[in-house]
């Protein structure tokens, strides 16, 4: 069983920035792909951003490209992801998820494990 656990959300001005942590535990993540995405209510979970384990490769959402960046500390077994520049359309609650697989997919239907999801608010 993999059990992930973000932390790190909440209230932050337009413009300022957070740092998401996600710990994962349970299973060896050497070959896992870690994404994280944001849901807001009513609406689809979205793609933030994935990393893969193994090549440190990184792919990111158009709406976050230069603001956020998501990387990851093997040792620890945790992935970050760091909020710049943030504006109102950047609430929502952001999630962590682990895929098996080894290229990365910015779809939410690919990844298997889940964390319960931190919420993110950016007033303006």
């Amino acid at each position: 069983q993999v059990q992930l656990v973000e932390s790190g959300g909440g209230l932050v001005q337009a413009g300022g920035s957070l740092r998401l942590s996600c710990a994962a535990s349970g299973r060896a993540f050497s070959s896992y792909v870690m994404g994280w995405f944001r849901q807001v209510p009513g609406k689809e979970r979205e793609f933030v951003a994935f990393i893969t384990w193994s090549s440190g490769n990184t792919v990111y959402a158009d709406s976050v490209k230069g603001r956020f960046t998501i990387s990851r500390d093997n040792a620890k077994n945790t992935v970050y992801l760091q909020m710049n520049s943030l504006k109102p359309d950047d609430t929502a609650v952001y999630y962590c998820a682990a895929d098996r697989g080894v290229s990365g997919s910015r779809n939410y239907r690919a990844y298997e494990y889940w964390g319960q999801g931190t919420q993110v608010t950016v007033s303006s």
